[in-house]
Order: structure tokens, then C-alpha cells, then sequence
């Protein structure tokens, strides 16, 4: 049986997706079957691995709402393993489309749910906000990843997704486990960097995955040659850190 992982913060710009893209391909080098769902009306995480969207007939956006099967949906990548199922900005419009349907927090739940049996992990990159999509994701989740910019102001807008957290375990999915605080943009040789990495490793203590990741240049090249960075640079740093971070997370999900 597979694990649903979703990645949010609904502050911007904090590398979820560059998480969600470089987590999903490493775990594919290392033998596990990856489904990436894109749950983001941005679809990054779709181009990122490779995928014209504009080309694309069906997206999550119709299996959501049309019922259309997700498996009409999902495109293999150039990665052996790595498997996406791709967003558009019609996905905007779905949070109005669904207010009106039954059980409309459980949407994405049943469409996920057949999928656990065919792969190992199933990563959704959530949009940054806390609307009815990102309830939706978290309702079918096992656990959240939840990564965390060290830079000033770090810490602001956690408490509130944590509060969402809270609030989806007690109504819609007491299931719901947080997975690890992943440290991301952290650059060593600044002090603001140190005292962010140190305040979030006091507050949520074993809760904070051991790897880190890096700035690191390939890493913010990658997405725009539709490629995961272990792919584009597989000796780059950034390529280093999400292997360490797939091999951590694997370590995790055995015990």
C-alpha cells in the first residue's frame, strides 16, 4: 500500500514544489514507483518534470470535476518510475465547482485512494493558500511535508496552517500525521540562516527532517529544461540533498 505525502505552506516561495518535483524523482532513482500530483492551478510542478500542458486533454482539473478516472489522466516522465498527474489554470475555477458537490472535502480523497495500491508514494504539491483544494489534498493525506525558507519571517503563517491541520485531523481525517519541517534556502554562511535553522529545530524538535536543502544555483535551473535536478545535475548539491532527503524518507516510513 502506497503513501499519500502533500507539501503545503501557504506562504509562497518557500520550494514546495522544487521539493515536491526533486523528492519525487530522487525516490523514483531509488526503485520506488512515484506519482506526482499537481495540485496547484500553477501546474510548476507539471512543466517542471517535462510536461506541455497546453497539449494535455485531461488534468486534474477534470478528473476533480468531470470524473473523469485519474489513470486517463497520468503521463509518464523520462524517468523510469516517475509518473505525473498534471494541473491547469482551470483549477482555479474547481474550488467554486465543488462547493455545491456532496462530501466536496473528500473529492480528491476518492480519486487518490485506488491509486495507493499501484504505486509506493504519491506526492501532491499543494497551492500556496488554505482553500477548499488544500483541504481536499489534506483529507487524502497521510501525512504533510512542510517546508520552511530559512529567511526572516520563517516561522509566520506556520501557526496557521498547523491550525488547519488541527482542525482537518478533528473533522475530516484524524489520520493526518506530519511528516517532518523540511529546512529549504538555507545557506550556511548567513547568520539569519543559523538562527532560523536553530529556532525551528527548538520549536519542533524531532519533528524537523535531518537533511536540509541548500541554495544551490541547478537547482533553480532545472525546472525551466522540464527537468528534475538529479537529472539536469546529478552532481549538484541541490541533487545531493533530495536523494539525502528521499533516503531519510525512506528510512522513516520503514519503522
Amino acid at each position: 500500500m502506497g503513501k499519500i505525502i502533500s507539501f503545503a505552506n501557504q506562504k509562497g516561495g518557500v520550494g514546495k514544489t522544487t521539493t515536491a518535483i526533486n523528492l519525487a524523482a530522487s525516490l523514483a532513482s531509488l526503485g520506488k514507483k512515484v506519482l506526482l500530483v499537481d495540485a496547484d492551478p500553477q501546474a510548476n510542478a507539471s512543466s517542471g518534470l517535462g510536461i506541455d500542458i497546453r497539449t494535455l486533454e485531461f488534468t486534474i482539473y477534470e478528473c476533480l470535476i468531470d470524473g473523469v478516472p485519474s489513470k486517463q489522466a497520468i503521463h509518464p516522465t523520462e524517468m523510469e518510475n516517475l509518473f505525473v498527474l498534471p494541473s491547469h489554470i482551470d483549477l482555479v475555477g474547481a474550488e467554486i465547482e465543488m462547493l455545491n458537490m456532496e462530501n466536496r472535502e473528500h473529492v480528491m480523497e476518492k480519486l487518490l485512494l485506488p491509486l495507493k495500491e499501484i504505486y509506493d508514494y504519491i506526492l501532491v504539491d499543494c497551492s500556496p493558500s488554505l482553500g477548499l483544494i488544500t483541504v481536499n489534498v489534506l483529507t487524502a493525506s497521510d501525512s504533510v511535508v512542510i517546508p520552511v525558507q530559512c529567511e526572516y519571517f520563517a516561522l509566520e503563517g506556520i501557526s496557521k496552517l498547523l491550525n488547519t491541520i488541527k482542525i482537518i485531523k478533528s473533522k475530516l481525517n484524524p489520520n493526518l500525521e506530519i511528516e517532518g519541517f523540511l529546512l529549504t534556502m538555507y545557506d550556511n554562511r548567513l547568520r539569519l540562516a543559523n538562527q532560523v535553522y536553530a529556532e525551528v529545530k527548538k520549536h519542533f524538535q524531532g519533528m524537523v527532517f535531518e537533511s536540509v536543502i541548500t541554495r544551490n544555483v541547478r537547482l533553480s535551473e532545472a525546472p525551466s529544461h522540464g527537468k528534475p535536478v538529479i537529472l539536469y545535475d546529478p552532481e549538484s548539491k541541490g541533487s545531493t540533498n533530495y536523494m539525502d532527503l528521499a533516503k531519510e524518507l525512506i528510512g522513516k516510513n520503514k519503522k
